[in-house]
């Protein structure tokens, strides 16, 4: 990844996550009971939202390696870059799956729905915290002991 990034990377960061929590707002996927209504089959709309936004970023996928060759604010490859599908993969996604289920909301919506008033999803949002935190320090902790056991630095 490049180092000296143009001048508009962080303000289109901005503009972009903007407009993504703008469109979670306009959709209603910012509300949690729209989430658990689909969740219980009770709403479908969820579903062409995701679908929409899966298909642009599908188009977008496809075409900018194509038609730009490299990324036109990092100066970086386009690239896979591939995750090993390992035990945490599957614990977190299990973990994110369930308080998704029990909440009605995902960290994106979360704060979008911050952002249209709904205060109480503060409690969701430091729920999430505290997980990334509890995460990281048993990762690190994991990592330390498996260098400590093998004698690698």
């Amino acid at each position: 990844m490049s180092d000296d990034r143009h001048p508009a990377f962080m303000p289109l960061i901005l503009v972009g996550g903007l407009i993504f929590g703008f469109g979670l707002a306009y959709s209603h996927m910012a509300r949690p009971e729209v989430v658990l209504d689909f969740l219980q089959f009770e709403d479908f709309g969820l579903v062409f939202v995701m679908f929409g936004g899966a298909a642009v970023t599908g188009v977008v996928f496809v075409l900018a390696p194509r038609l730009l060759g490299r990324a036109p604010l990092t100066g970086d490859t386009f690239e896979r870059r591939l995750k090993s599908f390992d035990r945490n993969v599957l614990v977190g996604g299990a973990i994110f799956g369930v308080g998704w289920g029990l909440s009605g909301i995902c960290p994106g919506a979360a704060y979008a729905s911050l952002g249209i008033g709904n205060v109480t999803i503060l409690w969701a949002l430091a729920g999430m915290f505290l997980g990334a935190y509890l995460q990281g320090y048993w990762r690190t902790r994991s990592e330390t002991r498996d260098t400590a056991v093998t004698g690698a630095d």
